[in-house]
């Protein structure tokens, strides 16, 4: 079980965009990544292809797991933990003990 899944709300915790907030929108286990939206934003160069024109694209490139943090319900950054509620496993902030529905 992974401690950030896509759908989260997170922060981030370094970087040119320390403080900003977003959603996770894929996760790369293999990598240790995760693709935020709005977060580490990149301009790319898009060659042409049937459905997408050619030019200059903004995208969001994945960030480091380290480097993000799941926002509680108190709205600050909290680590993640597991506990095992009515015989299955779910995802626990540490910062408040609350459960994490996802």
């Amino acid at each position: 079980m992974q401690k950030i899944r896509k759908g989260d709300k997170v922060v981030m915790l370094a970087g040119k965009d320390k403080g900003r907030t977003g959603e996770v929108l894929q996760v790369l286990p293999k990598e240790d990544r995760a693709v935020v939206r709005g977060v580490n934003v990149v301009k790319r160069h898009q060659r042409q292809t049937q459905n997408q024109e050619a030019g200059i694209i903004s995208k969001e490139a994945p960030v480091h797991l380290s480097n993000i943090a799941i926002v509680g319900g108190d709205g600050k950054p909290t680590r993640v933990g597991f506990k095992v509620v009515d015989g299955k496993k779910v995802r626990v902030a540490k910062r408040s003990g609350e459960v994490i529905d996802g």
